[in-house]
Order: C-alpha cells, then sequence, then structure tokens
C-alpha cells in the first residue's frame, strides 16, 4: 500500500463527502476502540481521530483514512482493518504538534503503511 492509499478513503468503504462521522463508534478487526472524536476529509491527507477512552487511558490516535474497511452509517460504526494491538502501539496524536506541521503525519504514514495481514 502507498501513502497515498493510505491517506484516501477506498472507493468501496462508505464513505460520502460532507458526512460527519464524529461520535461515530470505531471497531477494530478484534474489537471495539472508541469513538471518533475529529476526520479530516483532505484530499491526499485523510484521517480519524479517536478517542480511546479508559481502554488505553484516554490515548488519542490517528487511524488514516485507508485503514477503513466500512463505514456504516446506520449504526453510526466505523469499522478499520487493523487490530487493537496494532492501534494501541501506534504514535499518539498530538493536536499541537500537528497544528502547523505539514511533515508531522509521515510518521503515522510509516507506521501504517507497513504490511499489517
Amino acid at each position: 500500500m502507498s501513502e497515498f492509499d493510505i491517506w484516501g478513503y477506498h472507493p468501496n468503504a462508505g464513505y460520502q463527502q460532507g458526512i460527519d462521522i464524529v461520535g461515530y463508534k470505531v471497531e477494530a478487526t478484534d474489537g471495539s476502540i472508541g469513538k471518533i472524536s475529529k476526520h479530516s476529509e483532505d484530499v491526499g491527507a485523510s484521517y480519524l481521530v479517536v478517542d480511546t477512552g479508559v481502554w488505553i487511558f484516554g490515548k488519542h490516535v490517528l487511524l488514516p483514512a485507508g485503514t477503513i474497511r466500512l463505514i456504516d452509517a446506520a449504526a453510526e460504526t466505523v469499522y478499520v482493518d487493523r487490530t487493537k494491538d496494532q492501534i494501541k502501539d501506534a504514535p499518539e496524536f498530538d493536536e499541537m504538534k500537528h497544528t502547523g506541521n505539514p511533515s508531522y503525519l509521515e510518521q503515522f504514514g510509516r507506521y501504517y503503511g507497513q504490511p499489517h495481514m
């Protein structure tokens, strides 16, 4: 998977431009990981920020849009193609570092761009 692919929504994932998915539940391949607290529709840099709540002590994690398998609008749930451990071990999202630093997303691209299956 190239970095471009990881930052774009898959055509069959069910994402529609302009839909507000903040608050949707997020399901990893092996269970629930939290709720979406932010999402970006930027072309070539689309992502979700997931508040994991108490699961991993309130950590916020960033998931590139390319990790999304399916968005179920009726159930307000987003299914991603990573395990809970893969998400738990990801770099923590820091809003302050992200703001004004275009290279900030590169660490996530490297992490999530690795083979995962």
